[in-house]
């Protein structure tokens, strides 16, 4: 039989079977480490899907994506067929992008464990505001910052805050807890009825997807307010 001819494009499988259409689906962690590189290489040659083929490269190197990232442009032009200098560039830059990645991934998640980390680390970027910014620190189970998200701004006095947007990012980002901060312009410390309001509306949100709503930071240019300090939470 010509396995040319019998051989389905990788257009003609299922599409929960292609890893774009996969990816698409089921989200970018259902993809194994061949689909990626796939994806990455676009097409194969006359005998190969681009799944096999990058199946094929990951078995060369032990499918070790660590021994993968030390090949040179020659480790992949030479043994794989379809493989020429741009596809080889595109994995190798994808490969080292993961590298970098890793190497910055720590430093820029410290870790929260008082209210003072907080304002430290929102500090600088609130106290000249002339305006009121509300923001929210998304955490992950070790209370590292994943993120910080500036949620809106507004007034000298105020700012409207969307719980939907917030409740979509954490959702998104896999957040185990938030904290929301926020910075009075005035300097006067002490938190409104609406900020009562809009802490409580946000924890009750929260806690429908077993969020945790840990503090609610107010800066102010000579010191802070911590709801959770202040047993408020």
């Amino acid at each position: 039989m010509d396995r040319k001819r019998d051989k389905l494009k990788i257009t003609e499988w299922a599409a929960e079977d292609r890893p774009r259409e996969k990816m698409m689906l089921h989200g970018i962690r259902s993809l194994s480490n061949a689909e990626l590189i796939a994806i990455l290489i676009g097409s194969g040659n006359v005998d190969e899907t681009a799944v096999e083929l990058s199946q094929r490269i990951l078995n060369a190197a032990g499918n070790s994506l660590n021994r993968l990232g030390k090949y040179g442009i020659d480790d992949f032009v030479k043994p794989f067929k379809g493989i020429g200098e741009a596809k080889a560039i595109t994995i190798m830059a994808a490969l080292e992008i993961g590298r970098r990645r890793r190497d910055e991934e720590l430093p820029k998640r410290p870790a929260i464990t008082h209210s003072a980390d907080v304002y430290s680390l929102m500090r600088g970027q609130m106290i000249d505001l002339p305006h009121e910014e509300f923001w929210v620190l998304l955490l992950n189970r070790a209370n590292r910052v994943i993120d910080t998200l500036r949620v809106s701004q507004g007034g000298t006095a105020a700012t409207v805050v969307d719980v939907k947007l917030i409740m979509r990012s954490a959702l998104q980002q896999l957040a185990s807890a938030l904290i929301l901060c926020h910075n009075h312009p005035s300097n006067n410390l002490a938190p409104s009825g609406a900020d009562d309001k809009v802490t409580s509306k946000i924890k009750a949100a929260a806690s429908l997807f077993d969020i945790a709503v840990l503090d609610h930071i107010i800066v102010g240019e000579e010191g802070y307010f911590s709801y959770a300090d202040e047993g408020r939470m």
